[in-house]
């Protein structure tokens, strides 16, 4: 600031040097409180030949020098070399109100209000080159009246000027070189294939410049060779972000998504690659969109499951090393297994939902995997547990629906047949099983046991032909199904055919030895084989074997008339029949 001001000329009474005796009537004050005038001449004199200008700012002042000082006066207590700004407050605002009032062209002073910003000064040709004022150690307010000797020639101290209060400028992070330096301590380990320590080096690098694209990219590097492909992933995304058309990073990041089993989302990123992706480096993720898409259309559209299976097998070729097989792959894998419907497919696909619900025990679709492995495999009550457990943790899920109310109905329809199969009303069972047959046509567990129980019901009714077609049916949907060789068996033997009977028992028996039912089945079937090769005088007579006395005699007399030699004439063999006849009466009448 500055504040000097010019007080008005008066004709000094004496030509020496002390003006001070006279000044204006306003500035009369108290012998203490007054400034001579001799001070505010030497002051404008000076002013004058260092061509101070209203504005000039710290050039002026730096480049001001002061004349020496004039003889001390005894009336004064003040020096008057001594800076104005170190005179009393009282005796400063008395002065600044006469220079207002007395100079027009007065300097600005710094008020409380926002300070302007600076501009530069008027270029002045004559003037020396300015410098810049170095700080002062003291105070002007209240630094000494006079200096040292050699200071007398630099003049007072200039006043400190206000300026805008600022926040305080934040801590600065860890510099860019360092940054650098981790990063090249990461090159080289990820150089020498020391992935870890990489990581370790990139992730000093990503914490001193949180928003550097490079590093964030380096350290996906280094992940996907460590196997870590999520945190690959996470680092990529959040580098393409920072810088979105970056092509190394989009062509690092499609890498990531097809090592991750995610074809469509690599071919994408792909798509934004400009100049666009040499084709090997699409190929694999082309290759393995096609393999994922045979493999549903197989599950969707064919009858077996092995060609989902082949096409799986040969997209999980095309992951990333150590990479995890992506969740969805692992339900279609089990879809295909529970399609082949064999023993060993049914208990792949319930390996495949265990291990989905090992790390995750709500996950509603292996709960449901699971559930259709154990429908498949006739244990139904489990079944509508997974069934109703999946329900419980999505209750919108469509197929945890779908299956358990089928086989809710399944379970109602066969507990109905076999309580008709219990009462002896076998027709009325063979509905209902026929009915239960309807509602699942491709769950070949439950329907082969459907197929047995109706032949059953078919054997009852001695309907052989019929009970030995439907035990071949259950045994082409489960060909480990013994329980239905053992009922064809038992048809054939009641047909008649012991000898298909024998085998089909004895094919058994070589499948499971150490089952003693099966060998006494073998005995009994042996044993009918040799009755069957001698005369069954039941079947001259056309009788059951539990007939009575009096069917025996009925069913003799009527076969006696038809096979008399005198109505048979023309029939060779009539005699010999019509005494088979006879024989069979007296046999099968003889209570012996």
């Amino acid at each position: 600031m500055h504040i000097f001001s010019k007080s008005p000329k008066k004709p000094p009474k004496k030509p020496s040097n002390s003006d001070e005796e006279s000044t204006s009537s306003r500035s009369r004050s108290p012998p203490k409180k007054s400034v001579s005038s001799s001070s505010s001449k030497s002051a404008r004199a000076a002013a004058k030949e260092e061509n101070i200008r209203p504005g000039q700012g710290s050039a002026a002042r730096s480049s001001r020098s002061f004349q020496k000082s004039v003889p001390h006066s005894p009336r004064h207590p003040y020096d008057p070399n001594s800076h104005p700004l170190n005179l009393p407050p009282d005796q400063l605002r008395r002065l600044s109100a006469l220079s207002s009032m007395s100079d027009p062209d007065r300097m600005d002073v710094d008020t409380e209000g926002p300070v302007a910003a600076p501009t530069s000064p008027p270029t002045q040709p004559n003037l020396p080159p300015t410098f810049e004022t170095p700080t002062p150690k003291t105070n002007g307010t209240n630094g000494p009246a006079n200096g040292p000797k050699e200071k007398e020639q630099e003049g007072p101290t200039p006043p400190p000027h206000k300026s805008t209060p600022t926040s305080p400028t934040p801590a600065p992070g860890p510099a860019v070189d360092e940054a650098e330096a981790f990063k090249a301590a990461g090159n080289k380990f990820y150089k020498a294939k020391e992935y870890k320590k990489a990581i370790e080096e990139y992730t000093k690098a990503v914490e001193a410049q949180p928003t550097s694209a490079t590093y964030l990219s380096n350290r996906a590097a280094a992940y996907i060779s460590n196997g870590q492909y999520i945190n690959a992933l996470d680092d990529c995304t959040r580098a393409d972000e920072l810088d979105p058309q970056n092509p190394k990073i989009l062509l690092r990041l499609a890498r990531i998504y097809t090592s991750l089993g995610r074809p469509q989302d690599a071919l994408d990123t792909y798509a934004r690659i400009q100049p666009p992706a040499s084709a090997k480096d699409i190929a694999p993720a082309k290759a393995m969109l096609q393999h994922v898409q045979v493999a549903e259309d197989a599950l969707r559209n064919g009858t077996t499951g092995s060609m989902a299976l082949h096409a799986l097998d040969q997209a999980e070729k095309l992951l990333g090393l150590g990479a995890q097989k992506p969740r969805k792959w692992q339900l279609m894998r089990g879809e295909a297994y529970l399609k082949m419907g064999n023993v060993n497919a049914l208990g792949d696909a319930q390996n495949i939902a265990m291990s989905l619900l090992r790390n995750n025990n709500q996950d509603p679709e292996a709960l449901v995997l699971r559930g259709r492995a154990l429908y498949a495999q006739g244990e139904n009550e489990k079944a509508i547990q997974h069934f109703r457990q999946a329900l419980n943790c999505d209750p919108d899920y469509k197929d945890a629906v779908k299956y358990l109310r089928m086989v809710q109905k399944l379970d109602r329809m066969k507990a109905d047949g076999n309580t008709e199969y219990k009462a002896g009303r076998f027709q009325a069972a063979i509905d209902k099983y026929s009915e239960a047959l309807e509602v699942d046509p491709l769950n070949k567990g439950t329907n082969s046991k459907l197929l047995q129980n109706r032949a059953l019901c078919r054997v009852q009714l001695k309907d052989y032909k019929g009970a030995v077609s439907d035990c071949e049916k259950a045994i082409s949907l489960d060909p480990t199904y013994t329980k239905a060789k053992k009922t064809k068996a038992t048809a054939l033997g009641q047909s008649g055919d012991w000898e298909a009977a024998v085998r089909e028992l004895k094919e058994l028996q070589e499948q499971d030895p150490s089952d003693a039912s099966i060998v006494k089945e073998v005995r009994k079937a042996e044993l009918e084989l040799k009755k069957s090769k001698r005369k069954d005088y039941y079947k001259i007579l056309g009788i059951d074997k539990d007939a009575d006395e009096n069917a025996i005699k009925k069913a003799y007399r009527k076969a006696a008339i038809i096979h008399h030699p005198d109505k048979n004439l023309d029939n060779e063999d009539a005699a010999e029949i019509f005494k088979d006849v006879g024989e069979a009466y007296e046999t099968l009448s003889d209570p012996e």
